[in-house]
């Protein structure tokens, strides 16, 4: 073995020594299954597949065939939607495609600001701008980090896109679908919801159902609520073949060629996995978010929203400017072994140097945390954050603390060690 690959390999097993002793709370991430990361080291990852199974332009996908087929049948079931493509590689890719699908260069759509927590893929410089679209912004109620109901209504009759599109990535709560959709259907409108952070929230049963409540398509990724691979997705319930066409063609030719096939076989055993525990996983995600916010704000901390429970879904903003910023606490906390990341606030102009801080539970989740134990997280954060002790001090703290979470949970493979059982051999 030359030292080239021993440094690779070296370096692999330092980052998930760091990790294992670590607090992971970015909201965009998530532990994949020990079965379905077993799926990303299979052949598939080294096979090519353009188009659907039966109708391709390779050979030798026999088996591949049915996996994606499965995949996509145990996603349609997940969703409870008639339609499903499995193929996008990210929820970017998604989203492009459905843009590909849904409008042409000069169409005006209506989407989140950026900086009320929206995704990048939503700006002129994204996914938006890429297809020459023209995008304007609803009007945020800052107090309550949602649509404004009543200004939003005013901007979509006067404006009248032909795409609504919805969803965050400082996704607090549900998007008042109910209340907005009158005016929809009245512009003549399609609808859109990214629900890239919030998508296994949705798939067990909790937040919100945007299939239900009249929305078009669903995209998502499938690596952070969902906690499978590094993927992207699109489920639709309208059952108009023309319009699943229209969607299929968008993703390919579309957008994507191969579509990274270990990894549709990794979604297949997440989705699998998600109808077996999904709805408990969601459902403690949810209360442990809603218990560190309540433990974070009685240590002192800006959580936002108090007044609304500071959240409905695994997500928590904070607003740390008293502290110097979201680029130095979230340094210090990596420091210290709790790894978060930045995050503009309203009004914020600058993206690497915010206001804000966001917080994620689902791994914590994922490792079998409770809501009794963030009051103990709550406390780390505080000592970095409030009292700005030393981040190596901590840091002991937090290695300590995670010895008694080293287990995965909510899968199949439950009680698992997701680090020791993937260590490299050097």
């Amino acid at each position: 073995m030359n030292e080239e690959i021993k440094s690779v390999i070296g370096l692999v097993d330092q980052h998930h020594a760091w990790f294992e002793n670590s607090l992971c709370m970015i909201a965009s991430e998530n532990l994949i299954s020990p079965l379905a990361r077993e799926m990303l080291v299979s052949d598939f990852g080294d096979r090519y597949a353009e188009g659907l199974p039966g109708k391709r332009y390779y050979n030798g996908l026999v088996y591949f065939d049915q996996v994606e087929t499965k995949c996509m049948e145990l996603a349609r079931k997940v969703f409870d939607a008639k339609y499903a493509d499995v193929r996008p590689t990210s929820a970017t890719v998604a989203n492009i495609g459905v843009l590909f699908a849904l409008t042409k260069p000069g169409d005006i759509i209506s989407v989140p600001n950026l900086a009320d927590g929206a995704h990048i893929s939503t700006a002129k410089f994204g996914a938006v701008g890429v297809r020459g679209l023209n995008p304007v912004t609803y009007p945020f109620d800052i107090k309550n980090m949602n649509i404004d109901i009543d200004a939003t209504i005013k901007v979509l009759k006067a404006a009248r896109p032909k795409v609504c599109l919805f969803g965050m990535s400082v996704f607090l709560f549900p998007t008042p679908i109910k209340e907005l959709m009158p005016t929809i259907q009245e512009i003549g409108a399609k609808t859109w919801y990214d629900g890239a952070h919030v998508l296994g929230l949705i798939a067990g049963g909790e937040f919100q159902d945007p299939l239900r409540e009249g929305i078009d398509v669903l995209t998502g990724s499938t690596h952070k609520t969902l906690p499978g691979p590094q993927h992207g997705i699109v489920v639709s319930n309208v059952g108009d073949e023309e319009f699943q066409k229209k969607l299929a063609s968008g993703i390919f030719p579309g957008v994507v060629s191969n579509h990274h096939l270990h990894c549709v076989a990794s979604l297949a055993i997440t989705l699998a996995e998600t109808l077996e525990f999904g709805k408990v996983y969601a459902k403690q995600v949810i209360k442990n978010a809603q218990a560190l916010g309540q433990a974070m704000y009685e240590e002192g901390l800006d959580v936002l929203c108090p007044h609304l429970g500071f959240t409905k879904s695994h997500a928590l903003a904070v607003n740390v400017s008293k502290h110097g910023g979201g680029k130095l606490v979230s340094d210090n906390l990596e420091r210290a072994n709790i790894i978060a990341n930045k995050n503009m606030l309203h009004g914020d102009t600058k993206p690497m140097t915010p206001s804000g801080i966001r917080l994620g539970t689902q791994e914590l989740t994922r490792i079998g945390l409770k809501e009794k134990d963030m009051k103990d997280v709550a406390k780390l954060l505080k000592k970095v954050i409030i009292d700005q002790k030393d981040p190596n001090v901590v840091k002991k703290e937090v290695t300590e603390f995670r010895k008694g979470f080293k287990k995965i949970h909510y899968c199949f493979d439950k009680g698992v060690d997701p680090y020791k059982r993937f260590k490299l051999v050097q």
